[in-house]
Order: structure tokens, then sequence, then C-alpha cells
């Protein structure tokens, strides 16, 4: 894939993302699209948010759990940035009837780091060191493609299908916790409606984010201090309208609680 090829699906998810109208899947236009081609525009996508006055606070890792991956049919994590125009704190209300197209909340763990971690070669033990807390958060995917018809190439061009998120008010060192053993309950206006734990994105939340690390180093891109981290689902994605209610409690942390509109 050329590069004015690049620039123009970068500048079509931009557009989709502003004026909330779905794409067709872009693998269904360019066969031949790459993982590298779809990297570099999802980098164009973000630049046109960053030059709109966004700024990065953080990344994200997506498609962690075999859960997800079946739900999308893709069989790899992927990874995206978090802008500070993304981010909603617990007890906000968040207007996803206004800014989002079709989207699904999944609940994580979210990392705030204390020091830079920078691949290859980073460990979970790299990862254990270099953070200040975890919290529990949901993060609020959505696609810019057409019913959610995507192959890993769309997702990864559409910033790994980032929306918003929503920190939770709980922060506890990790190294207190067995993150790899922690249950996640989600309650969706107030029935339970899945549980998870932390083994279920890729054997510990801590391994995503050594995996991050090391996938963004091979890029020359590193993890930042204070940045948010977004883990990867720990449960199946549930598809949310304005007006439902949500919850994720995680065991040793604590939970977030969220109400759309």
């Amino acid at each position: 894939m050329n590069q004015e090829q690049i620039i123009q699906y970068g500048d079509e998810l931009y557009r989709a993302l502003r004026q909330r109208e779905p794409l067709a899947p872009l693998t269904r236009r360019a066969a031949d699209i790459s993982i590298d081609d779809a990297y570099h525009i999802s980098l164009h996508l973000l630049d046109r948010r960053l030059a709109d006055g966004e700024r990065v606070i953080g990344k994200k890792i997506g498609l962690t759990s075999k859960a997800v991956q079946s739900m999308l049919k893709v069989d790899q994590p992927d990874f995206g940035f978090l802008t500070d125009a993304m981010v909603y704190s617990q007890g906000q209300e968040v207007p996803i009837s206004q800014q989002l197209i079709q989207p699904r909340a999944e609940g994580e763990i979210a990392f705030i780091l204390k020091r830079d971690l920078m691949g290859p070669g980073v460990t979970a033990a790299d990862v254990l060191a270099a953070t200040e807390c975890v919290l529990p958060c949901f993060e609020v995917v959505d696609s810019r493609i057409e019913h959610w018809q995507i192959n890993i190439q769309d997702t990864i061009a559409d910033n790994a299908s980032c929306g918003v998120f929503v920190l939770g008010d709980t922060a506890v060192s990790p190294r207190k916790l067995d993150l790899a053993t922690c249950g996640m309950v989600v309650e969706k206006n107030g029935a339970i409606i899945s549980t998870g734990a932390g083994a279920a994105a890729l054997g510990s939340p801590v391994n995503c984010v050594a995996w991050l690390a090391n996938t963004l180093g091979q890029r020359g891109i590193g993890l930042k201090a204070g940045e948010v981290i977004l883990s990867g689902a720990l449960v199946p994605l549930e598809p949310v309208r304005a007006g439902d209610h949500m919850t994720v409690s995680v065991g040793g942390i604590g939970s977030a609680s969220v109400r759309f509109s």
C-alpha cells in the first residue's frame, strides 16, 4: 500500500469519527492491506486528532482475551492511542449517543505508569516496577467500520476501535495483588452479565502491558511515565445505549461505574 492510500484511508476514518458515519471495511476495498499498513493508517488518523488539539495521554491494548477475539473473529492483540478527549472519570455521564456510533463496553484494569517503559526486552517484573497503581475501568470501544465487520487490519487502522474510557476512583499498587487471579464482575442495569479473571488476558494484565511495551518498542515508541495503559478486556464486549448503567468490580482493587446518555 502506498503513502497516498494510507493518507486516504486515515482521512476517511477521521471523517467517520467526526461525522459518526461508518465506513465499509477497508479490507473489502484493499485486499492487500497489511498489518503494517494498518498501523500507518492509524498513525495518520492520530495525527489528524492531534492537529485538532487533542494530546496523547496513554495507550490501549485490544483483543487480548479469547472471548473478544472469538467475538470479532481475530486472532492476535493490537494497540491504539488514548487522548485527553477520550477520558471520563467515575460519576461522569458519558454521552455516547452524541459521540460514538456503535459502542460496546468492556471491563478492564488500567495501569498508571510512574516511569518509562521501552521495549524490546520488557518483562512482567519490569512492568510491575514501572507501575504507580492500577484502577478498575471501562473501555467503551466503537468501530468506524459498519456493523463491526472487521478483520484485524480494519480494527488496527481504526485506532484499535477505541472510543472512550472511564477510570474508577480506587487505585492500588499492583505489587500487592495477583493480577492473574483477580476476579471481575460486570453488571448492566442492575443485573450481572459477565464474570472474568485476570488470566483471561494473555495470562495476566501484566503480560499484556509487557507485550505492548515490546511491540511498540519495535516501532520506536515507548510507554511514558504518567500515561494510562488499558490492559485489555477480561470479559466479553457488551453493546450499550443511552440510559444504560454499568458497574465493574475487580477483586482487590475496587469498582467503577458509568451511566450512558
